[in-house]
């Protein structure tokens, strides 16, 4: 049951978005009755809220012409969504051609929020990284994220229940290295101490998130983001493919980016024909191998595959198709 102070500040928001409304419409929105809506509009008066009474068939509340909102309050929620909303905006959305404006708001935002929540939320964008533009990213809950945020900012440790892709349960411990956004998810980074490995967590899978005492050092120059795209290269797929691919790095990844391959630069692998352009090693995880060939033949630059076999042939069938298309005559009309 929301408490009379709360009801108060909401039905100053219902006046806030303008417009007559009645009491009957407000005692369904505050969820009492007609009489109580009456005395929150007395609060409301002795606040100095010029709040209006109108009569007559259509009457109801409203608020008096060209009163000024009083300071912003927002929940965690609330203050979270619009923040996560701006910080996205200048990384890529829509919000990118319009320069600084994004960025002041959020700042102004920023100063008119409680201590306590600005706090938290400061510790979110520290320990934020983004791999890229995000594609709608969806808010994770702030309950978790905000406790794992003020943890990174504190190098305290954390339990979490997490639910695996395989619907498998299980309470873990985390020395969380920092916050990543990447493909429209959130994540979060760091090692299990119980095991020694590094491990990468999906924020909408955690259920629940409790700091525990104690404190940890991360590691030096640490890359919470380039960590979460590695183990996406990395994880454990049916395929193991290594390519060597005569071109640039950032050629390469126009096509394989770094969430799906590990690209290196091998010691003294020039060209081989005397060009300029070195050979390089990718190394891929795949659970198909039938998406490889048109993406290598898309690439147009010399390759050589090192690993599988059966990659070869398919990409031996794809060649022999475009060369029986490119063969073919034209039918009739």
């Amino acid at each position: 049951m929301a408490r009379p102070t709360a009801r108060v500040l909401t039905l100053l928001e219902l006046l806030q978005s303008g417009g007559i409304r009645t009491v009957a419409e407000l005692a369904d929105r505050l969820e009492v009755d007609e009489r109580t809506v009456r005395r929150y509009v007395s609060h409301l008066l002795d606040l100095d809220v010029p709040v209006e009474s109108v009569r007559g068939r259509y009457g109801g509340y409203r608020l008096a012409p060209g009163y000024r909102m009083p300071p912003l309050m927002l929940n965690d929620d609330e203050a979270l969504a619009v923040l996560l909303g701006l910080v996205s905006g200048r990384r890529g959305g829509p919000l990118t051609a319009m320069g600084t404006a994004s960025e002041t708001a959020a700042a102004k935002i920023r100063r008119v929020l409680p201590e306590r929540l600005a706090r938290r939320l400061d510790a979110v964008f520290g320990s934020l990284a983004l791999t890229a533009a995000p594609d709608q990213p969806a808010a994770p809950e702030s309950g978790v994220l905000l406790p794992i945020a003020d943890a990174i900012r504190h190098h305290r440790p954390i339990s979490i229940r997490y639910t695996a892709g395989d619907g498998r349960r299980s309470a873990r411990t985390l020395h969380p290295y920092g916050l990543v956004v990447h493909s429209g998810r959130w994540y979060v980074t760091g090692s299990q101490p119980e095991i020694g490995e590094d491990r990468t967590f999906r924020l909408d899978r955690i259920a629940e998130v409790r700091t525990l005492a104690g404190s940890f050092e991360p590691p030096v120059g640490l890359d919470p983001a380039q960590r979460v795209l590695s183990g996406f290269a990395t994880a454990s797929y049916r395929h193991e493919v290594t390519l060597r691919i005569q071109g640039t790095a950032e050629q390469i990844r126009t096509r394989l980016p770094a969430s799906v391959a590990i690209v290196a630069q091998q010691p003294g692998a020039g060209g081989a024909d005397g060009s300029a352009e070195p050979w390089l090693r990718v190394e891929l995880r795949v659970q198909r191998l039938d998406w490889l060939p048109p993406v290598l033949a898309s690439l147009d630059l010399p390759f050589a595959i090192e690993r599988p076999d059966e990659l070869r042939g398919l990409v031996v069938a794809l060649a022999d198709r475009l060369a029986t298309s490119a063969r073919r005559p034209p039918p009739d009309p």
